[in-house]
């Protein structure tokens, strides 16, 4: 039988919280393993990464993920009774829920509202000075995801939301004030969102028929009643914040077009295949989810090693995104590998990997995709703006990874006229995400 590796610490909690996404890859490299065991929080834990231990763990019904992560980070990301921490027959269920809230027509759609955002927005940006692009983002985003969920928000809302959501994503991979004042802002974000779930269906509200708002508050389990109000809840805030969370790969790009101006200039050309590329090339390159957790729900044996059940086994995204024998030049930005190597369920795993429509894989790529291109479309094409001196460092010691200047531009200008951006819309609404 063969013995996994394992890490001499007696606890590597210190050691994750130090080193961030690198935890798992930099002891897979030391112990010249793809697999290793340690403990965390004083649990034991498998650590793997690479295309084969993503097929290991995305094995249809193979892992829960019901306390396969911290209760500090599953309040600020998921939460009890969320679509992630189903299974089976519920989660089919839940999960269809979700997808029937992303087809072509509905990512358009909020597409569309996030490119009206953002033309509203720029406009200020050109006597601003210097604008912090991803705290603009989070605010663009937030606005354009409830506007599209059925609930538009004042300005002064819009910038509160924004923050609490902004907050629950920042202290998700956070221990300390970081967490706490997430843990503070999904508080008042949950009240929020119950009085909204509550108040369709009391109809004190009117959604817009078909709104993702109608369509969660009104969602109905197996057994034909209404989802609990709480889980209706947790269910909304799992549909926004997500969305918000796009900011950040959209501030990648931008400082992926700063740091390679050849691939800026390339983008510029309209080329949509290069755009599909690049897109893509963040999502692996940038650091996302760090890692993702499940609990064996039956015995198995993977290389011959046997996993009881309860077996609590960590998969590094980051770190198989970053494996040398997947993407042989790893640590190089290079889009063009995207036509060089085929995209499988297990070898690309930014948002989890596996099956989309019966798995645990985040039912948000196609909005993410989306959002993105169109982002770089309008950093590439509508406007133009210079970058001052700043700290672009980025720790992977932080988690969720930002850079440290979140990005600030200045000199903002915009390029494109009236006429030329009802045609870009048009061509828009043509495009198949």
């Amino acid at each position: 039988m063969p013995a996994i590796p394992r890490d001499r610490s007696i606890d590597s909690t210190l050691a994750l919280l130090a080193e961030g996404y690198t935890f798992i890859s930099a002891r897979c490299e030391r112990l010249r393993s793809d697999v290793f065991e340690t403990r965390l929080m004083l649990r034991r834990v498998t650590c793997a990464m690479g295309e084969d231990a993503a097929a290991m763990f995305y094995h249809p019904g193979r892992f829960s993920r019901v306390h396969a992560i911290p209760q500090t980070a599953l309040m600020l990301l998921q939460d009890a009774g969320s679509a992630q921490q189903l299974e089976d027959e519920a989660h089919l269920r839940r999960k269809h829920l979700f997808l029937s809230l992303m087809t072509p027509e509905r990512v358009q759609e909020l597409v569309r509202g996030f490119e009206q955002q953002w033309q509203a927005r720029a406009a200020r940006w050109e006597t601003a000075g210097e604008v912090v692009l991803h705290e603009e983002l989070e605010r663009l985003l937030c606005s354009a995801v409830c506007q599209w969920m059925g609930v538009p928000l004042t300005e002064a809302a819009v910038r509160q939301r924004a923050a609490e959501f902004a907050a629950m994503i920042e202290g998700a991979g956070a221990v300390g004030p970081r967490n706490w004042k997430g843990m503070l802002r999904r508080s008042r974000t949950e009240d929020w969102a119950r009085n909204l779930i509550e108040g369709v269906r009391a109809q004190h509200i009117s959604a817009p028929e078909g709104s993702p708002l109608q369509e969660i508050a009104l969602h109905r389990g197996a057994d034909g009643s209404l989802l609990d109000s709480r889980v209706a809840t947790v269910e909304l805030i799992n549909l926004l914040r997500p969305t918000m969370a796009v900011a950040r790969y959209i501030t990648f790009s931008a400082l992926a077009m700063h740091r390679y101006p050849q691939c800026r200039a390339r983008l510029r050309s309209g080329n949509e295949d290069y755009l599909d590329c690049f897109a893509q090339e963040v999502r692996r390159f940038y650091p996302f989810f760090p890692a993702v957790g499940g609990l064996a729900r039956e015995d198995f044996i993977w290389r011959g090693i046997p996993f009881p059940k309860g077996s609590w086994v960590l998969l590094d995204l980051y770190g198989t995104n970053h494996d040398r024998r997947i993407w042989g030049d790893p640590h190089l930005f290079r889009p063009e590998r995207f036509r060089e190597r085929e995209r499988t369920a297990f070898n690309f795993i930014p948002q989890g990997g596996g099956d989309m429509l019966h798995g645990h894989r985040c039912a948000g790529e196609a909005v993410t995709l989306a959002l993105m291109k169109t982002a770089i479309r309008l950093l590439t094409r509508d406007v133009e703006y210079d970058v001052p001196q700043q700290d672009l460092r980025i720790s992977l010691s932080r988690m969720p990874a930002i850079p440290r200047s979140r990005f600030i531009i200045g000199n903002v200008r915009q390029v494109i006229d009236m006429h030329d951006h009802a045609r870009v819309l048009r061509s828009a609404e043509k495009r198949v995400y």
